[in-house]
């Protein structure tokens, strides 16, 4: 018998219970992974208590993982048992094993550990989606990347600069400061009552930032569309730091732009899935990665999820079953 980590009702972490689990056998065009690791996101909170709800419950939280191939259904000719996979998007992973749509996993090149893949697919594709569709990210480009040393931040800031922008990061103290440089931010702007407007102003002569990608929320995004440069797009993409409040057109004057992209939404479609993944997997080739700041037990998900939802990583958690 294997474990899983269900979620009862939407709550807090004691909604969140482990049980044990016998591997199902894949139906047509399904296989059957047995994770050597499953990534963690904020999504996992929201979707855990109820801000994105879930279908029904109990539910099993968790939207990215890597590893064996152990059996394949009728139709999966690509994939074979022993391949190594990744996946991102699909619900379902905090689990030892789990069933997915073949269409879904993704050959993981023998360079690339399994870990790595885990903490690294849905932020990549978060990122990917970011800098190539929500706003084209060119070379001349100034970006603003909150929370630059987290999860999702570490791997725009390298992408970033990657594609040849200046990075300006956000973060709340001068150790996760020192993880942010080292993943090659320009400037940082160091702690959580720091003046952001004014400082990108200074920093950029006061034209601001051509894209800011904001995932706190509450009371930053309105900071962070101050930011912007006339055509500058703003993409706010969780809620970290509490609810986001209406925002007011006027405040786009002159000429920004609000987007709210969804990860999960985007990767929806294959086609887009397909594209995002094979992207992920070159730049991972080429050394951009997430950090893995801390590794847990599968049984000990409830402590991970505080931590995460706590801010306390700089970087990003797994799970290990």
């Amino acid at each position: 018998m294997d474990k899983i980590v269900t979620l009862q009702a939407p709550g807090g972490i004691e909604q969140l219970q482990v049980m044990e689990h016998t591997p199902q056998q894949p139906g047509p065009d399904e296989i059957r992974i047995r994770h050597e690791a499953i990534g963690m996101n904020f999504v996992d909170i929201y979707h855990r208590k109820g801000i994105y709800p879930l279908p029904a419950y109990p539910a099993v939280l968790g939207v990215e993982g890597a590893g064996i191939v152990e059996a394949v259904g009728t139709g999966a000719v690509e994939l074979k048992p022993g391949d190594r996979v990744a996946y991102a998007g699909t619900p379902g992973a905090y689990t030892a094993t789990r069933l997915l749509p073949a269409a879904r996993a993704i050959r993981l090149p023998d360079e690339i550990p399994s870990r790595l893949a885990a903490a690294s697919m849905l932020k990549g594709m978060t990122a990917y989606m970011l800098l190539t569709q929500t706003y084209k990210v060119a070379p001349d480009a100034i970006v603003l990347v909150h929370s630059a040393a987290g999860g999702l931040g570490s791997i725009l800031v390298q992408w970033a600069k990657h594609l040849g922008a200046t990075v300006i990061g956000t973060v709340s103290s001068a150790q996760k400061a020192v993880l942010a440089r080292k993943h090659g931010a320009d400037h940082l702007i160091i702690g959580r009552d720091a003046d952001v407007v004014g400082e990108v102003k200074r920093l950029t002569g006061g034209c601001g930032v051509h894209a800011a990608y904001d995932g706190i929320g509450g009371s930053m995004l309105s900071k962070t569309i101050q930011c912007l440069r006339p055509f500058g797009v703003a993409a706010t993409i969780g809620q970290a730091g509490g609810p986001i409040p209406p925002v007011a057109v006027e405040e786009l004057r002159p000429g920004k732009s609000l987007a709210h992209p969804s990860v999960i939404a985007y990767v929806a479609d294959l086609d887009n899935y397909t594209r995002a993944a094979k992207a992920v997997v070159e730049i991972m080739r080429s050394g951009v990665t997430a950090t893995i700041a801390g590794e847990y037990a599968l049984p000990d998900a409830a402590k991970a999820q505080q931590i995460l939802e706590e801010g306390r990583a700089a970087g990003s958690l797994i799970l290990v079953p």
